[in-house]
């Protein structure tokens, strides 16, 4: 805050504005006449000091003049010296004129400051140099307030008449500028610097109202209160107003609260750096009016808490000039939306608050990424918005995580054969890595029946009905084994007899019960070890799965019985193994084999306690159009 014995020329009123007045308290304002009957207007953020892409950017867009909304670049050669190291390595990182190869070196973490510093130069930030000098010129008209990253001495000396460029209109609490265009008259009312509310009462390095320092800039409550009394001299009810910030009104409650003073129609904002351009109204993002209001008091109340600490001091120091701005400053935080009558959901503001549904706010993404046009035609302010926005292709890479319900991603290649008991292929030491992590979505392969009695028995394979839980062997490698079908007929005392010889091979000294198949299942499952590792397999000398083991066995280091099984039918030779990331249909598993899914014959989905896993087996009619299969889909394991 300034002293009460500055001397004139310093002084808010006289010292703010840009350009000489001849009387002290006349506004700074001229009409603009971009295009009587139409013309588009260009609207962009950050361009960070790519001064030259201005004029790319306006040819591209066919626009008749531009707004920007800070971070325009304002340096000089000698800001480099004023710029601290935080803001420095800041604008290293986000300078669009810094190669990207030198720019990795600058900011690695091994590279001190120092070296930062002295590999800079002012064309690496900015090519305002070359606009001041006359080398680059501006082919439309740009209005820009400044943002968070800029000199305060530069736009000093645009205040104090000192730069003057062609076609450079910077537009502050103190000058304002009217578009007539399409017949529209466009009132432009301008606040610039980072909204930072602790530094409302902070001059810094700046004069008058405006404050910044070390390479930042920041709004001050001289500031608000400078460009409200602006906007009551030049106020015309036949114009359509237009705030231009760099905060957002979405988020600062006392940014809302000025549009409010100012009766803004249309407000354009930057500072959030997304990769889409916001588009909103109060009542499209608010649940009710409380909520438009709840965010305003919001603002207040941690604007007042900082006032009541600094008051004493700064009514210590402020002049009459500026104690008249700093009471229309108040006026804006005490600007709030009167209490509605309830009525429902939704409830519409009336009376004096036409901003709760008229007035048009835009957030933009960086100048890099997307733009608004305003396109104004017969007194009608369309708008076009273009955003680069998101890029989701990394979701179809190999090692990219998941997200909820990605059920619909294409499956993976990563296909292979279910061996044969007639073939040599020895068993997997270790499974296949999922090419996709697993999906938390809803799972579309169909739902178990449920857990059969134990003096009922399952259906056969023909069936198409699952395996009950007591039949299905252990999991295998960190994948359910296939469930072995169940035998149909009455002759269960063959079957148990039968079962007794095969344990007695397969085990010794486990415990059993032959005439409990489930409980038989349940001591299984109560023994196996928590460590999590996998179960391996019985294997011949040849090292193929033991022709006959019905199942794999429980490893050496479980004491766990084996699960019981039953007499298997012939399987199908010509049977391919497959696993996949995501929960996949029978129609989406032959779409993946392409011109042999004609051959396909069954597609089985093995479960896995009841939940569907990650695997299929796929059985085709012939060697020749599984061996096409495979010749299609990598590698490969031939089934037993």
């Amino acid at each position: 805050m300034q002293s009460a014995t500055r001397t004139a020329s310093s002084s808010t009123r006289p010292g703010a504005s840009p350009l000489p007045r001849t009387q002290p308290l006349q506004v700074n304002t001229q009409t603009k006449v971009i295009d009587t009957v139409s013309g588009r207007i260009l609207c962009i953020a950050d361009v960070r000091g790519r001064l030259s892409s201005l004029n790319d950017m306006a040819r591209e867009a066919g626009a008749k003049a531009i707004i920007h909304t800070g971070d325009f670049g304002f340096f000089e050669s000698s800001s480099l010296e004023r710029i601290n190291d935080r803001t420095l390595k800041h604008l290293t990182q986000y300078s669009p004129l810094i190669p990207n190869a030198q720019r990795g070196s600058l900011l690695s973490p091994e590279t001190p400051p120092a070296v930062i510093r002295a590999a800079m130069t002012i064309s690496l930030l900015s090519e305002f140099p070359l606009l001041l000098s006359g080398q680059l010129k501006l082919s439309v008209p740009v209005f820009t307030v400044w943002g968070a990253c800029e000199d305060v001495i530069v736009l000093e000396k645009f205040r104090q008449g000192t730069y003057d460029i062609e076609n450079l209109h910077v537009i502050d609490e103190a000058t304002t500028r009217c578009l007539d265009v399409g017949g529209v008259k466009l009132r432009l009312l301008g606040l610039g610097g980072a909204f930072v509310p602790h530094k409302m009462f902070d001059n810094g390095d700046g004069n008058a109202t405006i404050a910044g320092g070390q390479g930042t800039m920041w709004t001050t409550a001289l500031q608000i209160g400078e460009l409200v009394d602006t906007a009551q001299r030049v106020y015309d009810p036949t114009e359509t107003r237009l705030l231009v910030t760099h905060a957002s009104p979405g988020r600062e409650g006392i940014i809302a609260q000025l549009a409010l003073i100012l009766k803004a129609d249309l407000t354009i904002s930057a500072g959030l750096h997304f990769r889409y351009t916001s588009s909103w109204n109060e009542f499209s993002v608010q649940g009710d009016f409380e909520g438009f209001r709840h965010k305003i008091m919001s603002g207040k109340d941690s604007f007042d808490k900082i006032w009541e600490s600094v008051k004493p001091q700064v009514e210590a120091v402020v002049d009459e000039n500026q104690r008249i701005l700093l009471e229309k400053a108040l006026s804006v935080i005490e600007r709030v939306p009167a209490m509605q009558p309830h009525i429902g959901p939704g409830g519409t503001a009336t009376g004096d608050e036409p901003a709760w549904k008229n007035c048009w706010n835009w957030n933009l993404c960086d100048a890099a990424y997307g733009s608004l046009i305003l396109d104004v035609k017969e007194g009608r302010v369309s708008a076009e918005l273009k955003s680069q926005g998101f890029n989701y292709a990394y979701r179809r890479t190999a090692n990219s995580g998941s997200t909820p319900n990605s059920t619909t991603s294409a499956l993976p290649n990563n296909v292979a054969a279910a061996p044969t008991s007639t073939s040599s292929t020895p068993a997997p030491t270790k499974p296949q890595p999922l090419l996709a992590p697993k999906s938390s979505g809803p799972s579309i392969a169909p739902t178990p029946p449920p857990q059969l009695p134990k003096t009922q028995h399952p259906s056969a394979p023909g069936s198409g009905k699952e395996a009950p839980k007591e039949a299905q062997a252990p999991k295998l490698n960190g994948n359910a084994a296939l469930s072995s079908p169940t035998e149909t007929g009455d002759k269960k005392s063959k079957k148990e007899k039968k079962k007794e010889k095969r344990d007695a091979k397969d085990k010794e000294g486990a415990p059993s019960d032959d005439t409990n198949p489930s409980s038989e299942s349940k001591a299984a499952q109560s023994s196996a070890p928590p460590s999590g590792k996998a179960t391996p397999i019985e294997t011949n000398e040849r090292g193929n799965w033991s022709a006959n083991s019905a199942s794999p066995v429980i490893g050496p280091e479980s004491s766990g019985a084996q699960t019981p099984t039953s007499k298997r039918p012939p399987r199908n030779p010509w049977t391919l193994f497959m696993r996949y990331s995501v929960i996949a249909t029978e129609s989406e598993v032959k779409e993946f084999f392409g011109g042999a899914a004609d051959s396909i014959v069954r597609v089985h989905f093995p479960q896995n306690y009841g939940k569907a896993t990650r695997t299929a087996f796929v059985e085709f009619g012939d060697e020749e159009s599984m061996r096409a299969g495979l010749e299609r889909h990598g590698e490969v394991k031939l089934c037993c």
